[in-house]
């Protein structure tokens, strides 16, 4: 059971930090959005990774609290207040096929998150990472017309798999539905980038991405509220979730849908290839795991095939 202090004394002095930091990552939220145009699209998809790593190292910290049902509620959900606040959109003058898109995309999202999460809870970080890669891979090689663009691909996989425990892919001992989940994750990863750069182009700034968070969030709230209980009233855990909602979801699914205004969707997967790259690092120096000489040239060609993406790739959204 949790206990809640009174409301005097501590209690107090936890909204009041809630309060600053509430404030304090709208603005960061509202500085990100406002600089994102002078930073160019690659580079705002590199700091969407970063951001995205600490957030579900943070976010691995509240799984005892609230599990990872109740962890995506939390990130979702104060993902959607941020974003609602900061974009505050205007609902009237679209088509129902618009917001049929926007629902859509919203329960990509959720189920997205939700499954991730769950895999990470059951398998390693690095290895769920590795495979729910798969799907923004798989949306860099469908979406390719060049061969230079599938070595950059070919590069980036080579990197993942490196990245991958020895024998992750036969005889490793992984739990199966962690696995499948970590798959289904990626799978839902490859629709998100679509659903991502067509929501974007329907929809002005992050209207869009405001409203299919909403959406998420609703559709989280049965599973988390009942997997975290009570949890979800504890001011620290709040505060927590409330730091991986900026990390993980308002701040880079604002710089990647950005970014998708500007990148072909081929080049944008590739550059995601960077993920399990920086999972190792955050690991490394959030963690204290140490990198391998195995992790380190996956480093390398993971790095090779972004550097090589955003060099080489066209600019042509319709690409």
């Amino acid at each position: 059971m949790v206990h809640f202090p009174s409301p005097s004394g501590s209690f107090v002095r936890e909204v009041s930090v809630f309060s600053g930091v509430w404030s304090y990552g709208a603005r960061s939220v509202s500085r990100a959005k406002s600089a994102s145009g002078a930073v160019p699209p690659t580079g705002l998809v590199l700091l969407a990774v970063v951001c995205f790593q600490l957030g579900a190292a943070i976010a691995k910290g509240l799984f005892d609290a609230a599990g990872p049902a109740g962890t995506v509620l939390l990130r979702v959900g104060f993902a959607a207040l941020i974003l609602l606040l900061m974009w505050r959109p205007r609902l009237g003058g679209y088509a129902i096929r618009d917001y049929g898109l926007a629902v859509v995309f919203g329960l990509t999202l959720a189920g997205m998150n939700l499954a991730f999460y769950s895999a990470l809870d059951r398998i390693p970080l690095g290895v769920a990472v590795t495979l729910e890669f798969t799907g923004p891979l798989g949306v860099a090689v469908l979406g390719s017309r060049r061969l230079l663009d599938l070595l950059w691909a070919g590069l980036a996989a080579t990197g993942i798999l490196l990245l991958a425990p020895v024998g992750v892919f036969g005889g490793a001992d992984l739990d199966p539905v962690g696995v499948g989940l970590a798959l289904l994750a990626g799978v839902l990863w490859g629709s998100y980038i679509i659903l991502s750069a067509r929501t974007g182009s329907v929809f002005p700034g992050g209207t869009g991405l405001a409203i299919a968070m909403c959406v998420g969030a609703v559709a989280l709230m049965p599973v988390g509220i009942s997997q975290a209980g009570d949890a979800l009233l504890d001011p620290k855990v709040l505060l927590v979730g409330f730091g991986v909602a900026l990390l993980s979801s308002a701040i880079p699914y604002s710089l990647e849908m950005e970014a998708l205004r500007k990148l072909p969707t081929r080049v944008f997967g590739v550059l995601m290839s960077l993920e399990p790259a920086v999972a190792a690092l955050v690991g490394f120096v959030v963690l204290g795991e140490l990198l391998e000489p195995r992790a380190i040239l996956a480093v390398f060609l993971v790095t090779i095939a972004a550097v090589g993406a955003s060099r080489f790739g066209g600019r042509n959204p319709t690409d």
